[in-house]
């Protein structure tokens, strides 16, 4: 599946600055706790998560603040929206190589809420959030930011871009993992055992 070119992206976007503090903070201090676009999203697809639905829940609300503690909330709605569908792929379709069809859904979501502006850039946030290295996004992009909260999170805080520790374990305290990181192991070994040459088929350099 193509995904959108800079050039693309570049056109429809705004870019928010990430903020170069050596401790970065929780944005105003607070932590977002209710977001009613992520909820409905969730709640629409509760049937197909079943038992990972709490854990997922909390994973998506974690990345949404850590995102939001980098960038400000300046650009929250794009961000709930690439949030709550950038893993949903691995349960609507029943696959660990997830990134395509997440893509789908937040597209479809998009297109019924005369959001398409928006495409292209969310598209890239999916795209690139297991990305290991810096994202060929501008560096303070929200596509890099995306890509840095969550590998916040898969991480527990091993990698932290600058984020401070006591606002992760918040987090975590907050919307604890509630058995998503032991599904992500079980996941990579399942995948692991069927495509033995392709375990993290959404990881890439």
């Amino acid at each position: 599946m193509a995904i959108s070119t800079n050039a693309d992206v570049a056109q429809n976007m705004r870019t928010p600055r990430v903020r170069q503090a050596p401790e970065i903070q929780a944005s105003g201090g607070t932590l977002l706790t209710r977001i009613p676009a992520i909820d409905d999203v969730l709640n629409e697809h509760a049937a197909v998560l079943r038992d990972d639905l709490l854990g997922y829940r909390n994973h998506v609300y974690r990345i949404v603040n850590l995102c939001v503690a980098i960038v400000g909330r300046r650009e929250l709605e794009k961000i709930a929206v690439a949030a709550v569908f950038h893993d949903l792929g691995i349960w609507t379709k029943g696959t660990f190589d997830y990134i395509a069809p997440s893509i789908a859904l937040a597209r479809e979501y998009l297109s019924s809420s005369a959001r398409q502006d928006w495409a292209a850039e969310i598209e890239w946030m999916i795209a690139d959030h297991h990305k290991i290295t810096q994202s060929k996004a501008a560096r303070d992009s929200l596509i890099e930011a995306f890509r840095r909260a969550d590998w916040i999170d898969v991480t527990r805080g091993l990698r932290r871009f600058g984020v401070a520790r006591p606002f992760i374990a918040d987090l975590f305290a907050t919307w604890p993992d509630a058995g998503f990181h032991w599904r992500l192991v079980t996941l990579t070994l399942d995948r692991l055992r069927s495509h033995p040459l392709t375990p993290l088929p959404m990881v890439k350099l």
